[in-house]
């Protein structure tokens, strides 16, 4: 038992480390190469894990393998569009100003019904109101409404609006983030003198804090410190 345990840890560090190289897509985002590869890493890992009779380097070498060619092809993609288009396929529009391209869903083996669910998922249940619909190759319906249907910004009133940066993260459930406060500009001590303000004694006391582009602090205390 505890030599199972061991192997399936080890193997465990091994995926974890593998997809982690190949990337942080979740499952609906991947390409069908990297689906795929997935698939098999997993079964790999599965067999050496249960069955202490295979040697462990015959489910680490083929994992590393499928690394391998996972890069190669994303490589490969890369630097060739006519190779990108073989290996993870084209876009395809479904809509076209809004008009169902019924050839499209038949070559594509998509019904109506899947189309118009991806459409009112998206918040666009009306067809007429779509410009194009295009089908990803990983699968993810892009939606482009028309221009009388798209929410309104502020460039549609010529207005110029203010910088939006990321807020800084500075307190975490009581630790604080230095890196982020330095990135901020800021120092300890005005980090202290806005908890007082706040009547906060202690950076534990903080359940979350952060810093914003416009100056502005965020805190919120600990309902039990």
């Amino acid at each position: 038992m505890f030599i199972i345990s061991i192997r399936t840890l080890l193997l465990f560090a091994v995926v974890v480390i593998v997809l982690r190289l190949l990337g942080k897509r979740q499952i609906g985002q991947m390409q069908p190469y990297e689906l795929v590869i997935t698939i098999m890493i997993s079964e790999l890992a599965s067999v050496p894990s249960e069955n202490i009779g295979i040697p462990l380097l015959s489910g680490v070498i083929p994992i590393l393998v499928l690394l391998w060619a996972g890069e190669t092809l994303s490589f490969v993609s890369l630097k060739s569009g006519r190779a990108r288009s073989v290996i993870s396929g084209s876009p395809a529009i479904l809509i076209e100003r809004g008009v169902i391209l019924e050839a499209q869903l038949k070559r594509l083996r998509l019904n109506l019904s899947d189309l118009l669910e991806q459409l009112r998922v998206k918040n666009m249940p009306n067809i007429a109101d779509v410009e194009f619909a295009i089908l990803e190759t990983n699968g993810q319906l892009s939606l482009i409404p028309k221009s009388q249907k798209r929410p309104a910004i502020p460039d549609d009133f010529q207005l110029t609006t203010q910088y939006e940066g990321l807020p800084y993260t500075l307190i975490m459930d009581g630790q604080l983030n230095q890196k982020n406060l330095e990135r901020a500009k800021l120092d300890r001590s005005w980090l202290d003198a806005e908890l007082k303000k706040a009547r906060i004694a202690s950076i534990r006391e903080v359940f979350f804090a952060s810093y914003d582009s416009g100056g502005n602090l965020y805190i919120q205390k600990k309902i039990s410190a």
